[in-house]
């Protein structure tokens, strides 16, 4: 029979609902009998015992909120009676034990990488333009439309031909059919001029001039990460001339990052240009000039320690911290017992779980880092009115996340188990194996915009309610945390954990098939829906409150 309730953590004093109960209905814990005394969907929380107003809900072994009246046991835990809570943090001198997973059976697999003359593999091939300023965003729109429709990277003709049908029946007097069936996510690689470039992408933004200077310089920073990216073999910068971010700033941030930088970096400045046509038509020329020698590089076998992948969750649901979070939490430590690195992110989702990872931390200056990291983020949220209790989106709480703390507690799962080797500020590059943690919003697009630019050359982003996000240089892999989603949203959905939810398979099963599916699409065999459909997102984080 299906299980209907489960206990993540022997301590808790909440179960989670795997199903639909009914109030009334019996369900069992550690012996005991309880009688709901509410519906509980599927995804919510039912407590196990009689609660008193100022007590702490514990989930995952840690506290989750405090009871704000007096509750008894087989209540529906809801944004009424429960408040969200967090224990408070700090450094303790512990020595952090880990044994990592076998991973005898994938010692010497590889994947096709491309190259890169520094020794770093990426999984795509991209050429990338980008805008220092707003201003350039129209002449990067125009290009785009030239480039992706004429070398076959646009996704947009099944769209054309579904208007033109639309057009030539309404001409025709004939009725319109909006049921007209298309299912082609994009051009096949055969269709493609350029056989080994994966895609021409483009860094539209509303930045670079305006606002701060503080502002123009993260964004530079942000830049010059997206230039020295392994995915990225070359680079076309559009430029104004008289805007906050100038490319000589950009230029010196590359140089920070990456004193060897050698990849292609063609710079258009419009002011110095004689006409705007001029200025497309020649960064058009030049880089179909350079495209032509990219498309050389082709993919060669690398080792798995070369992978860097970032672990994302948004569109999260109740299911998240027990299905998908937790599996992709096992193939991160697959890939870290094999020397790769991985990216865990979203501060504000990781509030509540601090202590777990200060005491996973290698040494005192990393857990430091990431104790002065946390508490100035939350200061700045909280006194613009805001902080990390206001988190969960109205979707999160309507499946089942109810605090943050509740929220963060699944999301950092997504980390695994290992240590914590390094904690990077945004944009800040990361240059040891192992897990570290990223500081970025929870917001989907500015975390994983984030997480690209700190080296991530794949994301695994985990989603129980479906979200489309995707970005243009690193490929992001969806896994859904339930079948029903997995089914609904095919189209964006590459992997179902539901068969975790559903007793078929153990998180282990499915952290390895996640990292299969990780080395196929490291080496091109498969492609994300979320490349597919060209999902470009990017939104620079202006470091101001951004939950």
């Amino acid at each position: 029979m299906h299980q209907k309730v489960i206990k993540i953590h022997k301590s808790d004093n909440v179960l989670v609902a795997l199903v639909n109960l009914n109030k009334g209905e019996s369900i069992h814990c550690d012996g005991e009998r309880i009688e709901l005394l509410d519906t509980i969907p599927a995804k919510h929380k039912v407590f196990t015992k009689s609660m008193k107003i100022g007590e702490k809900v514990i989930m995952y072994g840690v506290t989750v909120g405090t009871v704000q009246l007096d509750l008894s046991a087989g209540s529906l835990m809801t944004v009424s009676n429960t408040r969200h809570a967090a224990d408070p943090y700090l450094y303790r001198n512990r020595k952090f034990q880990w044994t990592p997973p076998d991973v005898s059976k994938y010692r010497g697999r590889t994947f096709k990488g491309y190259r890169r003359s520094d020794g770093r593999y990426g999984t795509a091939n991209y050429w990338l333009f980008i805008p220092t300023v707003f201003c350039e965003n129209r002449n990067l729109d125009v290009i785009r439309e030239a480039l992706h429709n004429e070398l076959g990277y646009s996704v947009t003709e099944q769209y054309k031909s579904f208007t033109r049908h639309l057009v030539n029946a309404y001409r025709s007097g004939k009725e319109l059919d909006s049921r007209e069936d298309f299912i082609d996510l994009g051009p096949s690689k055969s269709s493609r001029l350029f056989s080994n470039i994966d895609g021409i992408k483009f860094l539209n933004h509303a930045g670079g001039c305006g606002g701060t200077r503080q502002d123009a310089e993260t964004l530079g920073r942000l830049l010059a990460a997206y230039c020295d990216h392994p995915n990225v073999a070359g680079i076309t910068v559009l430029s104004l001339g008289c805007q906050n971010l100038q490319v000589s700033d950009m230029l010196q941030y590359l140089n920070e990052r990456n004193p060897g930088f050698d990849k292609p970096l063609l710079i258009f400045e419009q002011q110095e240009s004689k006409s705007e046509p001029e200025l497309v038509r020649e960064a058009i020329r030049k880089t179909f000039l350079h495209l032509i020698e990219a498309n050389k590089t082709e993919r060669q076998e690398a080792p798995l320690s070369a992978l860097c992948i970032g672990v994302k969750c948004g569109g999260s649901d109740g299911f998240s911290g027990i299905s998908a979070n937790p599996a992709v939490g096992h193939c991160s430590d697959l890939l870290v017992a094999l020397g790769g690195s991985v990216l865990l992110a979203e501060f504000p989702e990781l509030c509540g779980a601090e202590q777990e990872l200060i005491d996973r931390s290698v040494d005192e200056p990393t857990a430091n880092k990431f104790i002065s990291l946390m508490t100035d983020y939350s200061k700045l949220a909280q006194r613009a009115g805001s902080g990390f209790h206001m988190n969960p989106s109205p979707g999160n709480i309507k499946d089942g996340l109810i605090t943050d703390a509740i929220k963060s507690a699944g999301a950092c799962k997504k980390g695994g188990t290992s240590p914590v080797v390094n904690v990077l500020d945004y944009t800040e590059p990361a240059t040891r194996p192992g897990l570290s943690l990223v500081c970025t919003p929870g917001n989907d697009v500015e975390a994983t915009t984030g997480k690209a630019a700190s080296g991530a050359t794949l994301i695994l982003f985990t989603t129980g309610l479906g979200t489309p996000t995707g970005n243009p240089v690193c490929p992001i892999i969806k896994i859904s945390t339930n079948t029903k989603l997995a089914r609904k949203m095919a189209d964006i959905i590459d992997i179902d954990a539901g068969s975790i939810i559903e007793g078929e398979k153990s998180i282990e099963e499915v952290g390895e098939e996640i990292l299969e599916y990780v080395i196929k699409a490291a080496s091109g065999e498969v492609l994300p829906k979320a490349v597919l459909l060209n999902q470009d997102d990017f939104i620079p984080w202006k470091r101001g409150v951004s939950l």
